[in-house]
């Protein structure tokens, strides 16, 4: 069962009220205040150019804790040879956009609509949202955004254009903004095999709302 959002009243259901694929709620708007007080309570939007807008809280997180991230060799030799250059809040604009258009294995098209990159270029501009940005001398080659909340950054997407592009964004992330928590979202195996691990939805909202204190 999932609920109907009023788009006059600024309020979600308890996350544990998402159906067992993490459905929540349908409908509200891409406001920065509501926007805010869904991720202030681990909840996302995350739906195509053809459906409503779909508010998610997953009942299992998949997060990754900073101070646990596994760098394999070949990644830490790749940092230290100086090949790449990154930047924080460089390009926001340019990060979201390459998120949206980037081809990705087993997915047609694109959650990253026009109305969610409108959405999230305003929370950046308000100082909500961040981006890690990887350079190639003057090309942008990879990056990652998403919301921070405390200590808890909640990743929204990131792309590469070259091999560890991404992987380099997301270890800066972690080296560099103090964060207690990044909440990587979707499970994938190379996130895992940086020291990613699902959680449950309960421990997850500990740990969200201590970092908001």
């Amino acid at each position: 069962m999932y609920y109907l959002l009023d788009e006059n009243e600024l309020v979600f259901p308890h996350p544990s009220l998402a159906d067992e694929d993490g459905l929540l709620a349908v409908g509200g708007d891409l406001s920065i205040e509501r926007l805010l007080l869904a991720y202030e309570n681990g909840i996302f939007p995350w739906y195509n150019e053809d459906s409503p807008i779909l508010w998610y809280a997953p009942l299992e997180r998949f997060v990754l804790s900073p101070a646990k991230i596994r760098i394999s060799k070949s990644l830490k030799q790749v940092l230290r040879s100086n090949k790449f250059q990154v930047t924080i809040d460089k390009d926001f604009s340019s990060v979201i956009k390459n998120c949206a258009v980037i081809s990705r294995k087993d997915q047609d098209g694109t959650w990253i609509v026009s109305d969610m990159q409108e959405a999230y270029n305003r929370l950046h501009k308000a100082g909500y949202a961040h981006s890690v940005e990887v350079w190639q001398g003057e090309e942008l080659v990879g990056g990652l955004y998403g919301v921070q909340v405390g200590k808890v950054f909640c990743g929204e997407s990131m792309f590469s254009k070259v091999s560890n592009a991404s992987k380099i964004a997301l270890v800066h992330l972690a080296k560099n903004f103090g964060l207690s928590l990044i909440d990587c979202q979707i499970p994938s195996d190379h996130l895992r095999k940086m020291g990613a691990e699902l959680i449950p939805q309960e421990e997850y909202l500990s740990i969200l709302h201590a970092q908001q204190s």
